[in-house]
């Protein structure tokens, strides 16, 4: 099959990679879209040291089902999006008992970890990962299921309030998500980022803006307000510092973004502030489909260019060009 591999600090579109094998209790999909995703970009700066199959963000049809009777009756030939982590639900994982299969210490990853991801003609992933795809929701939409779903784990995560301020930080594609997820609570957004076309974006779906001119990575707020919440999404490394300069005093940061650079931080107003630091990355796939299927989330404004897997490495160089947003990759 066809695959965008990345290998020895190099990625190539390699023609005769070998099909996955759906092990039992594994579907083998057909991929029929993915998405170009911040993490792969990372990924290929040297992120995890991970090597295989890019990508994570996809939509495909299901052609074979190994070993489970009841689910070939309810997938195959069906369209489904899937969770990225295979965890091994063993009786014996306490993290898989407690209900944090991504964090089972012998998961799997989708193009991330240990597992061969979606660009590519096919991949496999366990049946208890996969979801369907409504009828009302495109092949397109459907893409951006799972970071859709990254941003509704916040509110699995963070208690936020409808008269709670918050600001997110970086006006990018996880950014615009996070935005358009926090306003659905109805609390205050405010995005601060560096491209007015892409805060206009956010504007549109009722989010407030102001624009961060320059390199000034001191900027607050107008006024020097502290908010109650700050999400970060720059991709930057110096993102979780300027996030902690707009956290009011027992406010609260979120840091969604993954970058392979490290940083020097000081750490001593989190503990003079009280600031507390949530983590923040898979999240729940249903009320994510729900959004779009209720067409309360708008995703296709942040499609900026289509290509073909054939195209592949076009699309990446593509995905890191200033004041790009989404790039699809139509397999």
């Amino acid at each position: 099959m066809r695959a965008l591999v990345f290998e020895h600090g190099r990625l190539r579109l390699e023609k005769r990679y070998p099909e996955p094998l759906p092990a039992e209790g594994e579907a083998l999909i057909r991929v029929v879209q993915a998405g170009i995703c911040n993490t792969d970009v990372e990924i290929v700066r040297g992120y995890l040291g991970f090597e295989g199959v890019v990508g994570h963000e996809f939509e495909g049809v299901v052609v074979e089902i190994c070993g489970d009777e009841q689910a070939r009756e309810r997938f195959a030939g069906r369209r489904v999006v899937g969770e990225i982590n295979a965890a091994c639900y063993r009786a014996d994982c306490a993290y898989c008992q407690q209900g944090m299969a991504s964090h089972c210490p012998r998961r799997t990853t989708l193009g991330i970890g240990g597992r061969d991801g979606a660009f590519a003609d096919f991949l496999t992933l366990p049946m208890q990962n996969l979801h369907l795809v409504p009828d009302e929701v495109s092949d397109e939409e459907a893409v951006f299921v799972e970071p859709l779903a990254a941003n509704f784990e916040m509110l699995e995560q963070v208690h936020v309030r409808p008269t709670d301020r918050v600001v997110v930080l970086g006006d990018g594609k996880m950014g615009q998500l996070a935005a358009q997820v926090l306003a659905l609570n109805g609390c205050e957004v405010t995005m601060l980022g560096r491209h007015e076309e892409k805060l206009a974006l956010a504007r549109r779906h009722g989010v407030l803006t102001e624009r961060v001119d320059g390199e000034d990575e001191n900027a607050l707020l107008r006024g020097g307000e502290r908010v109650d919440l700050v999400v970060e999404c720059t991709g930057s490394e110096a993102g979780l510092a300027m996030a902690l300069r707009l956290a009011r005093p027992r406010g609260t940061v979120i840091l969604k973004s993954t970058v392979a650079a490290r940083s020097n931080l000081h750490l001593a107003p989190i503990v003079i502030d009280e600031i507390r630091v949530q983590g923040s990355r898979c999240g729940p796939f249903a009320p994510a489909l729900r959004a779009l299927n209720q067409r309360r989330v708008d995703v296709r404004s942040l499609i900026s260019d289509r290509y073909t897997l054939d195209e592949a490495l076009a699309a990446f160089e593509r995905a890191v060009q200033p004041g790009v947003l989404k790039v699809l990759v139509r397999i």
